[in-house]
């Protein structure tokens, strides 16, 4: 009934879209090709290794974190038990396409521009994301099957990064901060394995670097300083 009512709402959206003449949604996905090939860049690559060395680290103690952290009730599963609805592909994609929805119907360029890289890094990260799972076939500790990587984590972190790419750090860090809260939400359900999660959220980063490439102005910053001996100049790209 929750994911019903997600896409009712979206679909209400859609209709006032149309009405107030809205950028089609198929138009949304002619950008798909670039943003996989923009998944090949020496910042994308490094995400990747420095996400998959860090899952292979954490992997021999992924026994030993899960009975850590797992709990099947109690205060700490209480606080974590809207990760499992958070970071759900759905519901991460209803809130991407309402995002570009909401833009166009309110004329927002920059909104819209960022709902359609939502809706295009989803799209990305949900064919890494299953692709991974069907090719590895690793057992969750629950016993299930398809946990590497998490998919919550890998869905959660591709918005955060468009969200950042888009709006800066003052937006980009509650939405990582999220994306963190997902990722313990799935082992505090035992549904994930410590490497899952750590090898999903880079998965998501990528994927949302992708879809944003290229459709973000780039940010310059100058800023002069006084030094004992001297006057610098630092900037930032």
């Amino acid at each position: 009934m929750k994911v019903a009512r997600v896409w009712l709402a979206v679909l209400m959206l859609l209709v006032s879209a149309s009405a107030a003449h809205a950028q089609s949604i198929a138009s949304l996905f002619t950008t798909l090709p670039s943003d996989f090939a923009h998944l090949f860049t020496p910042a994308n690559g490094l995400i990747a290794g420095v996400g998959g060395a860090g899952s292979l680290a954490v992997h021999p103690k992924d026994d030993e974190i899960a009975a850590d952290i797992y709990d099947p009730s109690g205060a700490r599963r209480d606080f974590f038990r809207a990760g499992a609805s958070i970071g759900d592909g759905v519901e991460q994609s209803a809130f991407a396409l309402g995002t570009y929805v909401v833009g166009r119907v309110w004329r927002k360029p920059r909104i819209a521009t960022a709902g359609a890289d939502l809706v295009d890094a989803q799209i990305v990260n949900g064919v890494l994301t299953q692709g991974i799972k069907v090719a590895t076939q690793r057992r969750r500790p629950s016993g299930g099957s398809h946990a590497f990587p998490s998919g919550h984590t890998s869905a959660t972190f591709a918005t955060a990064e468009v969200v950042r790419e888009h709006f800066g750090w003052k937006w980009g860090v509650p939405a990582y901060a999220i994306g963190a809260y997902v990722s313990v939400s799935r082992m505090v359900d035992n549904k994930h394995w410590a490497s899952d999660v750590v090898f999903g959220a880079a998965i998501g980063l990528v994927s949302g670097r992708a879809a944003s490439l290229g459709h973000v102005p780039p940010r310059v910053s100058i800023t002069p300083s006084l030094l004992p001996r001297g006057f610098a100049i630092f900037g930032s790209l």
